[in-house]
């Protein structure tokens, strides 16, 4: 099993792991793998099978607007309908 990186070059980074998404956003790796398969969390992927990787500001940022958004009652499809249409934007 590799080391883990420190939460310094985790912040220090431009591209983040899911594992070290859900350390820095106090996030359910079940919840963030759950919005990556509904596409309302973006990664990028070099190759099948290759470990996804998330653009840490955008990432944080895109966490942020879905918690406020549950907390404000939405379901998730309706937070997925909310995103594309400020993508759209």
């Amino acid at each position: 099993m590799s080391r883990q990186r420190s939460i310094e070059k985790i912040l220090k980074s431009e591209y983040i792991t899911i594992g070290e998404l859900v350390r820095i956003t106090n996030s359910r790796y079940s919840t963030l793998k759950f919005y990556t398969e509904e596409a309302i969390l973006p990664f990028e992927q070099e190759d099948e099978g290759l470990t996804r990787r998330f653009k840490r500001e955008a990432s944080i940022k895109r966490i942020e607007e879905i918690k406020e958004l549950k907390k404000q009652g939405y379901r998730v499809d309706e937070i997925k309908e909310l995103l594309i249409e400020v993508n759209k934007k």
